[in-house]
């Protein structure tokens, strides 16, 4: 049986189903590994539905099937799945059930639903089982994606896994893993499987290339009072690496035997899994297991990365540094060949900003895709120009540029909005006010006892004046030489976590006017420890992101002096830091962009 398009595979789905005694199907977008973005092999909701989101689940009964999209992608999915018989759900829409509750309508009584236990969340299937119990029914973990999609399946990862040196990450595997043991004792446990590949990779100073922008490797780690064990396909892992991971006290075990280990441990330990990044596959067998205790808690090891050790923030200021070099000579070109008359594109920005990244020591790869949008493109805050799709450059208008790079020695991300001739009173004021914005909170002092929430109100207040307020969050934590979303901290009206001195974060405020503009202002700021004294302790952040912020459209007036004498001295220090790694020319044209306003 052919199996080419959405109504054949779905065929040849249900016939599985059926003859596995499954009535319903769930297949999540998601990795083994809780992965924010997903290697290829594992995109088995597009090969069976045609839906390319992310964060979205495709639920199959045997008489219908539909597919849950979020807002950015609403517009998408009906172009996709356009023809077929998938109904789409719209989710966070009145009346749209939520991926549980369908699934708990859709079953018959005493029903079975099936899924694949690797690429399921704990956290999703307790979810599901939650509102299935009104029916009796029961979940049963059978990988029918791995059964059908054979054909032109992309491989799974196995790219070269090595070992960041301790020069850069600061401390040794053995360190780290003696930190850990130390922490599960805090909390009573005894072992921990770390599944996650951001704080596995943190862990055993483990880098490859699986992911897209991304230098990880698909494995997973069990750490005991006497053990860690990782397990990772062998045959990607030199010699080298091999041989420092055993001298570091780490056993290395083949990626498929995880389970079939898990299952067989004799030891008895209380085991640490966080359900919201363990995958059920794992959960189940390690509560299975008669020797093992489960306990459910929040993985340890993102709060220890998300607080940079002092060799990591002394190698990501350097990183920044030579970022920032590429930052201006990207800008410079940028400004000539559009002086020159040249015709540019979205695209093309992307190229030059390549050319300038790649040329800088230790550079491994952006950090993600970068996103060059010009005009109203910019007010879609995920969008990517294409081949088939892109913005040509004119003299009037903004250009927002975000992106970044991983380099051996960190992790860069940033976004800079940049005038390319006449702009409308509008659009100066939305780009003044944001400008404000990212002021206020970059020179912000705080006592140590506030959380990202309450430091998020802070960079909103400017915007909020005027009746406006941007519907993304402020500002991210990034992880060194890792991914740009990392944890635990994030500057949102949601994240609880307290701030401490050695966090990273971005700093990103903008204004989005559908069709009509979108500007944002992004640095990255570490978080230090400004003062003691009668009141406590203060905290406030310095920039790690040194590159020249327009000041052509600041409308005049507006910036309070304060904010002004801010950016006046970031300007100076922009200058001082790179003046000495450019040439004449260069530092003559930085000179011009550093220069002060408003005096």
């Amino acid at each position: 049986m052919s199996m080419n398009t959405v109504p054949e595979r779905l065929a040849a789905l249900r016939a599985a189903m059926k003859a596995n005694g499954v009535d319903v199907y769930l297949i999540p977008v998601g990795d083994p590994h809780s992965s924010e973005y997903l290697p290829d092999h594992y995109t088995s909701l597009t090969y069976f539905s045609g839906f390319h989101g992310e964060n979205s689940n495709f639920v199959v009964t045997p008489t219908e099937s539909a597919v849950w999209a979020d807002g950015r992608y609403f517009v998408q999915a009906e172009k996709e799945i356009a023809g077929t018989e998938i109904q789409l759900m719209r989710m966070g829409e009145p009346g749209v059930p939520t991926v549980e509750e369908y699934c708990g309508k859709v079953l018959p009584e005493n029903g079975v639903l099936g899924l694949c236990g690797l690429t399921a969340s704990c956290g999703l299937v307790r979810g599901v089982q939650k509102e299935l119990d009104a029916k009796k029914g029961t979940i049963k973990t059978l990988n029918l994606e791995d059964e059908l999609w054979t054909e032109g399946r992309p491989a799974r990862p196995a790219t070269p896994a090595w070992i960041l040196p301790k020069e850069y990450a600061g401390f040794s595997p053995a360190e780290k893993l003696e930190r850990l043991r130390g922490k599960l004792k805090e909390l009573g446990c005894t072992a921990q499987l770390v599944g996650k590949l951001d704080n596995l990779a943190w862990l055993l100073n483990l880098r490859a290339m699986d992911i897209q922008c991304t230098p990880y490797a698909m494995s997973y780690c069990y750490v005991t009072p006497e053990r860690a064990v990782l397990f990772i396909n062998t045959a990607r892992l030199g010699e080298e690496a091999a041989a420092e991971l055993k001298a570091n006290g780490v056993e290395i075990q083949e990626y498929d035997d995880v389970l079939k280990f898990l299952a067989a441990e004799t030891e008895p330990q209380t085991v640490l899994a966080d359900p919201a990044s363990v995958n059920f596959a794992v959960y189940e067998t390690l509560q299975n297991n008669a020797a093992l205790t489960v306990k459910d808690e929040a993985d340890p090891l993102l709060p220890m990365k998300g607080v940079k050790n002092e060799v990591e923030l002394a190698h990501d200021r350097e990183a920044h540094l030579r970022d920032a070099v590429a930052m201006v000579r990207f800008q410079k070109e940028l400004e000539e060949r559009l002086a020159a008359g040249e015709e540019l594109t979205e695209l093309t920005v992307d190229e030059i900003l390549h050319k300038y990244r790649s040329a800088q020591d230790k550079f491994i790869v952006e950090s993600f895709g970068t996103i060059a949008a010009y005009g109203g493109n910019a007010a879609m805050m995920h969008y990517h120009a294409t081949e088939e799709d892109h913005a040509k450059l004119e003299r009037k208008g903004f250009l927002l540029v975000d992106s970044g790079a991983t380099y051996l020695d960190g992790t860069t991300d940033i976004t800079r909005t940049y005038p390319l001739g006449e702009l409308t009173e509008d659009e100066k004021l939305f780009y003044t006010w944001t400008l404000q914005c990212h002021i206020d909170i970059a020179k912000a002092v705080w006592l140590n006892y506030c959380d990202g929430h309450m430091l998020d109100t802070i960079a909103r207040e400017p915007l909020w004046q005027h009746l406006i307020n941007y519907r993304c969050g402020t500002g991210h934590s990034v992880s060194f030489v890792g991914n740009v979303h990392e944890g635990p901290h994030a500057l949102n009206g949601r994240n609880t976590t307290v701030f401490q001195p050695g966090m990273i974060i971005t700093d990103e405020p903008g204004v989005y006017e559908a069709g009509q503009v979108g500007i944002r202002i992004e640095n990255e700021l570490e978080c230090y420890h400004k003062a003691d004294n009668q009141y406590g302790t203060f905290l406030a952040f310095r920039p790690l992101t040194f590159v020249p912020i327009a000041t052509s459209p600041v409308v005049p007036g507006v910036l309070t002096r304060d904010e002004l004498d801010w950016l006046n001295a970031y300007h100076r220090e922009v200058f001082e830091k790179l003046a000495p790694r450019l040439n004449e020319e260069e530092r003559d044209w930085l000179a011009k962009k550093c220069a002060a306003i408003g005096a």
